[in-house]
């Protein structure tokens, strides 16, 4: 599911830069890897475990943002008769690289996850591995985990099968030139599919009332001497790319729970508060929300052109963050301990091992039960510690997250101290109506807002014309007073 993505696309020693190089120094940040994780890397990457079953005739592809090296999928679509379709859904195996209770193996549960900062990341596994021997790089054999999906002529999941097998990606694209490329019909068919069962596959989504986010990337850059931000709306390509990793961590779900064992991604319904607080902010944001309209529908209705619907699907984020990993072994949970609200079904991370600690184990699984096998000792033994490994990881991202989006904001607006800006007040704290929160017209741009204690409440849902009165990267976040 989505993080709220951002970039920087000036790499200078400028202000943003210094202070998200001061973040990367806090204890809880992981620094260089140690020596001995370092040399082993090094010494798997040159001889990994390779599978014997050769899959090297697939032309797979990669989908990227252009430069991405730490390549986590590969796939390759065909039509499939009568009717339906065939995925091959390939995912670099870290298992082959990385040997349980290795320097490896405990340093990346130390890291449980890549950490993303707006100008580079912190990776879960060696540059060596994830972006170098481990990574499904064009014209390099690889050891993958490779998912063979078939699917029904309406997108129905109707057969699955998992091996390890040896595979060799012909292609690097990125959303862009995939998405020109199918508009302007000049796609080969495997490339062209894409499209076609991404369709499929969102039209089945509706239909169980799932829901994608189509959250638009923050970009800032320096112009001029000053910081401004913009957004990239997200291409339908990345929704369709993003289809085919959410069928193949359904299919996965499915295989655990047929067989007994396994870890699932769940996220419980939304609380009330949480939607309410969210019509709060589409109010204030002018966007349409009618009371009989659902909060699903009402996503796949958004524009994420649109800078006021850009902003709402940024804020809809926060209905994600209490998705947790549910460990199973020996009977498999009821079903609605099994859902993940927003796929609206049972569902399972296991397409992204480069970069988050549980998808190895999910792979294994899924070998294990698709073989009809026992689940290796090391992955059964790692179970139960997961889920408080993955939280742990996924509190520390989200709190990069959260002081990144702070240091992005003060960048763009720390030389604007005392100028007034045209917001709207999005929230009011409970207990002190005076204290708050307003989102800036341009730049899209969300910060506190205290009025004076003489003051009237804050009014909420309202336009508001503020005053900035901080806003320093490093050292005080954005804060208005009303204008």
């Amino acid at each position: 599911m989505p993080r709220r993505p951002m970039r920087v696309t000036d790499k200078d020693e400028a202000l943003l830069c210094g202070a998200l190089q001061e973040l990367r120094t806090r204890p809880d940040i992981p620094a260089d890897f140690p020596a001995e994780a370092r040399e082993e890397a090094a010494r798997v990457a040159r001889g990994p475990r390779m599978p014997a079953e050769d899959a090297t005739d697939l032309p797979l592809f990669t989908i990227d943002p252009p430069g991405s090296t730490d390549l986590d999928q590969a796939m390759y679509l065909a039509r499939r008769a009568p009717g339906g379709f065939r995925v091959y859904y390939a995912i670099a195996d870290v298992a082959a690289f990385v040997t349980p209770g290795s320097a490896l193996d405990n340093e990346a549960h130390r890291r449980v996850q890549t950490l993303y900062f707006p100008d580079e990341r912190v990776p879960l596994h060696p540059p060596v591995l994830s972006e170098g021997a481990a990574s499904l790089l064009p014209d390099q054999d690889r050891p993958a985990v490779l998912w063979r999906l078939d699917l029904d002529e309406y997108g129905a999941l109707a057969a699955t099968d998992v091996r390890r097998a040896v595979v060799r990606s012909r292609a690097r694209l990125d959303y862009e030139g995939v998405q020109r490329a199918i508009e302007s019909g000049t796609a080969e068919e495997p490339l062209s599919l894409l499209r076609d069962i991404g369709q499929l596959r969102e039209e089945r989504e509706r239909a169980r009332g799932g829901i994608s986010l189509n959250v638009p990337e923050q970009e800032i850059v320096l112009r001029d001497g000053r910081y401004r931000l913009a957004y990239r709306a997200p291409l339908p390509a990345d929704g369709w790319n993003a289809q085919l990793s959410l069928l193949t961590g359904m299919a996965a779900a499915d295989l655990m729970l047929a067989s007994g064992t396994g870890i699932l991604r769940t996220l419980p319904s939304a609380p009330d508060g949480a939607v309410g607080r969210l019509r709060r902010t589409a109010r204030a944001l002018g966007v349409d929300w009618p009371h009989h309209t659902s909060y699903a529908e009402l996503i796949r209705g958004l524009d994420p052109h649109r800078s006021t619907h850009a902003a709402f699907l940024q804020e809809c984020t926060a209905l994600l963050r209490g998705a947790g990993y549910t460990v199973f072994d020996g009977s498999p949970p009821d079903s609605a301990h099994a859902l993940h609200s927003a796929v609206a079904a049972p569902y399972a991370h296991a397409t992204a091992p480069l970069r988050r600690l549980v998808d190895r184990y999910a792979g294994e699984l899924c070998l294990a039960a698709a073989a009809g096998q026992p689940v290796p000792e090391w992955v059964r033994a790692a179970l139960p510690a997961l889920p408080e490994e993955m939280a742990e990881g996924g509190r520390r991202a989200n709190r990069v997250e959260r002081e990144c989006v702070d240091l992005v904001e003060a960048a763009v607006l720390h030389d604007r101290i005392g100028e007034h800006f045209d917001g709207y007040v999005v929230d009011v704290h409970e207990e002190r109506p005076r204290q708050g929160t307003v989102h800036l017209c341009s730049p899209a741009v969300v910060g506190r807002l205290d009025a004076a204690p003489e003051a009237p409440p804050l009014p909420l849902g309202h336009p508001l014309r503020v005053r900035l009165t901080a806003a320093y990267p490093g050292r005080e976040p954005v804060r208005f007073v009303p204008a």
